[in-house]
């Protein structure tokens, strides 16, 4: 290929493994990366996985699921793909797809193909190539990339999406067809992804894809769904992924327990999880000075890049333990008020960024803790609010002041007279609440994002933190001022030096946070 860099080295029942390294050494002298298929299976590694999405795909849009532009807005924006699947499939030719899924069919690939796939093939219109296939182009040849916006893949399940393409992937695995290194190096040079497609699997957690595996069963009837011997045996030994520390990879984790929250350190980022589920996580003083002692922790230590704060069971957190609120004086809450403001601001001043994992409720205290974090991301099932106008009290731990800058005051007003819980898209709409995503997606979605924040340089996050958190309310022309200093600051580091020079070679840069 003159494009890819990727080849696959295919052994015949009959090629020596002479032939196959001269083949190797070969694509390797003129600058090809090979990865080695061990034996002729149906579509070899990069197409048996691409028909397995393609599959997917196309049976989501057959079965009135979802539309073309939310399967395709998902494959974008939520699974970072480059191109959106029904977008590739005219990119490369209908007609190409087509005769690629029979193929691998009529090999013994359990693919079934849809009636509304067929008619579109023997309609002629294949794509890029003649003007029309899932999308319409201004002529035939003439691409033009489909207008997408991320909300609009918001109700795909990703992890049904891909599950039976890393189904396929562990079949690939599990009958020697190739390694798990050479699987993933050929999907991410094969296909332009940004992690290969068991490193997915580690980040959706395993039991997850043999969930959704036995879901699409139940929907589809096809065996193609049943689960591995592989993935199933990996579920039963809670080899899960980077949430148990192992899973087709190894990961660092471990958890570190306080009376009322717990930290889970998966470097580089860790999760400071609120851990009073029976009482939706209401925060009590304990609490507060635990969350004080666990972010001096997690703001010390070296490994950890980015944090999550989420809530155990089935609440983000509900306020405030109202029975804290028994007896006290006035000077007592002022007091009080002042401690979780103290603590909350100690979010802000964090050298690392905090990502909100909201569900379920994020009421009064709980809501402020969200607000005080860089980012929140919410489950489409979770409610926000302040209710605490109905105990008689107002706001304590920041919000009649966050609320009024984020939302504006008159909103500000309506959600604290009213007292009264909004949905998170709601929140998001107002621009609360940075992300919306389904209910089983949160814990994958948090991840990703700090994996994400993670790999960005340490120093220039800090301090775009710092210019954002203390510029916002000074005159303009001193936030500009405020902006610059930081601008010039962290030109000075080794990580700016190390990133200028990566974008000019056209490499990844590897920032050390220095």
């Amino acid at each position: 290929p003159v494009i890819l860099k990727l080849v696959e080295v295919i052994k015949g029942d009959e090629t020596s493994d002479e032939v196959a390294n001269l083949v190797i050494e070969l694509a390797k002298k003129i600058g090809k990366e090979p990865v080695l298929v061990k034996k002729d299976s149906p579509g070899f590694i990069v197409n048996r996985i691409l028909g397995a999405i393609i599959h997917e795909a196309i049976w989501s849009l057959e079965r009135g699921e979802h539309t073309i532009e939310e399967i395709d807005a998902a494959t974008r924006f939520k699974a970072d793909m480059p191109m959106g699947i029904f977008e590739l499939m005219d990119d490369i030719g209908i007609d190409v797809v087509y005769h690629m899924m029979k193929a691998m069919k009529e090999r013994g690939v359990k693919f079934e193909i849809p009636k509304s796939f067929e008619e579109l093939f023997n309609s002629g219109n294949l794509g890029v190539k003649t003007g029309k296939g899932y999308y319409t182009y201004p002529k035939p040849g003439k691409y033009v990339k489909p207008s997408l916006s991320p909300k609009q893949g918001m109700g795909v399940n990703i992890i049904k999406l891909l599950a039976p393409a890393i189904n396929e992937a562990a079949r690939l695995l599990e009958n020697g067809v190739a390694s798990l290194e050479d699987i993933d190096k050929a999907i991410k040079l094969g296909l332009n992804f940004p992690y290969g497609i068991f490193e997915i699997a580690d980040t959706f957690g395993l039991d997850a894809v043999v969930n959704a595996l036995n879901e699409l069963k139940n929907e589809r009837g096809f065996e193609l769904y049943e689960a591995t011997t592989v993935l199933v045996n990996m579920v039963n030994e809670k080899k899960l992924g980077r949430k148990t520390g192992k899973g087709f990879y190894e990961y660092e984790v471990y958890e570190k327990s306080f009376e009322t929250i717990k930290i889970r350190y998966e470097p580089p980022i860790a999760w400071l999880i609120l851990n009073r589920p029976d009482k939706l996580n209401a925060m009590t003083i304990k609490m507060l000075d635990e969350i004080e002692e666990a972010l001096k922790t997690l703001d010390s230590d070296e490994q950890v890049r980015a944090v999550i704060i989420m809530g155990e069971g089935k609440a983000f957190c509900a306020g405030a333990d109202v029975k804290d609120f028994e007896g006290m004086t006035g000077t007592d809450a002022f007091k009080y008020s002042r401690k979780i403001q103290g603590v909350f601001e100690r979010i802000e001043e964090l050298t690392k960024p905090v990502i909100a994992a909201v569900h379920g409720y994020a009421l009064g205290g709980g809501l402020e803790l969200a607000m005080a974090c860089d980012l929140i991301i919410a489950t489409r099932s979770a409610l926000i609010g302040q209710p605490v106008i109905n105990l008689g009290i107002i706001p304590g731990a920041g919000a009649t002041q966050k609320l009024s800058r984020i939302i504006g005051s008159k909103k500000a007003k309506e959600l604290i007279f009213l007292g009264e819980m909004i949905p998170a898209e709601e929140g998001e709409r107002l621009g609360l609440i940075n992300k919306v995503v389904l209910d089983n997606e949160l814990e994958l979605e948090a991840r990703k994002m700090a994996l994400k924040i993670a790999s960005k340089p340490p120093l220039s996050l800090m301090v775009a933190k710092y210019v954002i958190n203390y510029g916002k309310d000074v005159a303009e022309k001193v936030g500009k001022i405020i902006e610059a200093l930081g601008f010039g600051l962290v030109r000075s580091t080794e990580d700016a030096t190390e990133g200028i020079k990566a974008f000019l070679e056209k490499k990844k840069p590897r920032f050390k946070g220095k």
